[in-house]
């Protein structure tokens, strides 16, 4: 599952995409903060390309750009909250929240976690690191994820998955450094992020089909959630 918990499944595939554009269209509003130009705005050209990158409508990246910027004369009032916690049998998460409400969010969070364990601030957060999460593929035959980690600055990375996706980790403050510099090492970029990666995850061979059909579901659950960013799970693989 690695660092970043995505659903898995046919039965979940036909809505993920329109929750996809929903949680970048908030990511693009929180960036575009900082100015509706993504040309001298870093963050906002990461999560521009991201959106690119799934296809999302021309006009509702433009919506989401204008209203972050305050150019449409709406307010937007998204509150960052990250929830620490334990999945069923003990499988540490964070779950990442951009809510106009917390007074919503925090007692659906506690409800969600009522299978699971809902912990306190720094419960969790000690066994991840916080890093840069930067996905590529290989954009030209022989490119190697080794050596073009080394020369763009990413501190480490891991093997290309059975889709032939890459992930680059850095440090915090190198993000849009490194992956300004993946493409010229035969790399194309397709989402780039700051995120937490598990330091001691748990083997799923040591949880029983059953046990891990139940972390299936609860995680499924969180994920649906209208605030729910993304999903931090220590879980290997």
């Amino acid at each position: 599952m690695g660092a970043q918990w995505k659903a898995k499944g046919k039965e979940l595939a036909a809505n993920a995409k329109g929750r996809a554009f929903g949680k970048l269209a908030k990511d693009i509003m929180l960036a575009a903060r900082n100015g509706a130009d993504p040309a001298s705005n870093a963050r906002l050209r990461l999560v521009v390309e991201q959106a690119r990158k799934i296809s999302m409508p021309k006009d509702t990246l433009d919506r989401a750009i204008k209203k972050g910027a305050g150019l449409t004369g709406e307010a937007v009032n998204f509150e960052h909250v990250i929830y620490e916690g334990f999945a069923p049998h003990q499988v540490p998460l964070m779950v990442e929240c951009l809510t106009d409400n917390v007074n919503r969010t925090a007692p659906e969070m506690r409800v969600l976690f009522r299978k699971g364990q809902l912990g306190t601030s720094g419960s969790v957060s000690w066994d991840f690191d916080h890093v840069g999460m930067i996905e590529a593929e290989a954009a030209v035959a022989g490119a190697d994820a080794e050596v073009a980690a080394i020369e763009a600055g990413a501190q480490d990375f891991e093997s290309a998955d059975e889709s032939g996706v890459c992930v680059f980790l850095t440090d915090p403050t190198d993000l849009d450094l490194v992956s300004r510099a993946l493409p010229a090492h035969g790399f194309t970029v397709l989402s780039a992020k700051l995120g937490y990666k598990p330091k001691n995850p748990v083997d799923p061979a040591n949880l029983s089909p059953e046990h891990l059909e139940e972390v299936e579901a609860f995680l499924a659950a969180i994920d649906a959630n209208d605030d729910v960013q993304n999903v931090y799970v220590g879980l290997a693989g």
